[in-house]
């Protein structure tokens, strides 16, 4: 039987601060192939995740199918907007959510994991951060501190992973991030340049591709995800409307799951997909596959 196979492997989740994301069903499937799971947490919400965990709340979610229960091997405090300590403004370094983390920027995420695993220390990195502090704005609306935040966060952090942690990852490494359809098409609301963003990450998973691939090797591919009532996504403030008009105009109207997210980048993770890089792959029902609504939107 032609399976999913990452055991020996070691994968690297940035963004996960509970269970009800991308990050965390992506970082779930990874260790039902086996991959053993260090996840990156942005420094204030932190402490409530280490929370839900030490008190059991995540513990049904955490149960794999074979019974046995996910664990992380490390969970690292990581804010992707800073590549060093001295790129930290004074007020955020004093911040206390901060300060007890230690160094939270990318450079101390990867003096962690060497420390940690040694000078190879991962095989597979996800990018699933987004923010935007001006989503709800309208993208004529939004100030350059709020475009260029979203950017900074949302796209040029994914680069940063990669020239930090592509010399590190064993021969073979897959990157992998996590787009959505307004980098391509207008989604009115979807606002304060994070349209911006993802269209930056997806054309930056292009050119990174092939630099990545030849410089050390590794693949790079981005799945544009359906949406999907993360908390985090609730930010938008229009999530739900969002999920019901993806539901009734797409080719398959069945709900759609962060399982299924996870499942796929599973699969690019793995041997399966060597040979795909620099690709944006749908995961969304067939939604972006429609020219016209089947549904007209009052019906949605």
């Amino acid at each position: 039987m032609l399976g999913i196979d990452l055991s020996g492997k070691r994968a690297f989740v940035a963004g996960v601060a509970d269970d009800g994301g991308f990050g965390f069903a992506i970082a779930k499937a990874l260790a039902e192939a086996g991959a053993s799971i260090c996840v990156g947490t942005w420094p204030p919400a932190m402490g409530i995740f280490e929370n839900l965990l030490d008190r059991g709340k995540l513990a049904e979610s955490l149960v794999l199918a074979d019974g046995s229960s996910m664990a992380f091997e490390r969970i690292y405090p990581l804010d992707a907007a800073f590549d060093t300590l001295e790129d930290v403004p004074e007020a955020t370094r004093e911040n206390k959510r901060y300060r007890e983390r230690g160094d939270f920027t990318i450079a101390g995420l990867v003096e962690r994991l060497v420390t940690d695993f040694g000078p190879t220390p991962v095989d597979i990195v996800v990018h699933s951060l987004a923010n935007g502090p001006e989503v709800r704005n309208p993208l004529l609306d939004t100030s350059r501190r709020g475009y260029l935040e979203a950017v900074s966060v949302s796209a040029y952090s994914n680069l940063a992973l990669m020239r930090a942690l592509g010399p590190l990852m064993r021969p073979g490494g897959s990157f992998l991030s996590l787009t959505y359809m307004a980098g391509e098409r207008v989604i009115p609301g979807y606002g304060g340049g994070m349209s911006s963003a993802k269209a930056a990450l997806e054309a930056d998973t292009r050119t990174l591709a092939y630099e990545v691939g030849r410089r050390w090797g590794h693949r790079v591919n981005t799945i544009s995800a359906g949406p999907y009532a993360s908390r985090a996504a609730s930010a938008i403030g229009f999530i739900a409307t969002m999920i019901n008009y993806s539901k009734a105009n797409s080719p398959l109207t069945r709900d759609f799951e962060a399982t299924d997210v996870g499942h796929a980048a599973a699969f690019l993770a793995s041997p399966l997909a060597a040979a795909i890089t620099g690709s944006t792959v749908y995961v969304d029902n067939g939604y972006h596959a429609m020219g016209m609504a089947v549904v007209p939107p009052e019906a949605g």
